[in-house]
């Protein structure tokens, strides 16, 4: 990732007329507290969401949560991971200054022996039909 100037790299990205943003090969890991506060961000989950650490760890997740998803997708995710410890399902995430990702997202509950708990998110790219069936499913839902 280059940190020249503040930017991030592109490299490995596809930019699509439509703002759409595709990418290869790139597990997106981050890692929050029991708020949703980031406190770990990997570099291709930074160089997706175009931002540097600094402006997404001690952030809430929810800094790339496109408009587009509905309310009852997050309400979902909350209510899975509270009652199952676990949570999977597609996310269109909006990047910093334009454009937007889709991912299939994992979300894991963990609780250490000091009974802190955390979130820890798995993120990876999704197929073109996985996409579409997300799209039609959350038109349906507020």
């Amino acid at each position: 990732m280059s940190t020249n100037n503040n930017e991030i790299s592109t490299d490995g990205l596809t930019f699509l007329d439509d703002g759409e943003v595709l990418y290869n090969d790139l597990y997106l890991l981050s890692e929050t507290d029991e708020k949703g506060i980031v406190q770990y961000a990997s570099d291709s989950f930074l160089k997706l969401a175009n931002m540097p650490t600094e402006e997404i760890v001690g952030e809430p997740h929810n800094i790339v949560r496109h408009p587009d998803m509905p309310r009852a997708a997050f309400k979902s995710l909350w209510d899975d991971v509270q009652s199952k410890g676990f949570w999977t399902g597609y996310v269109k995430n909006q990047r910093k200054g334009g454009g937007y990702y889709w991912v299939y997202a994992t979300v894991l509950r963990s609780t250490d022996k000091s009974g802190i708990t955390k979130y820890i998110s798995i993120r990876v790219k999704p197929s073109r039909e996985d996409i579409q069936r997300a799209i039609e499913l959350y038109a349906t839902l507020d």
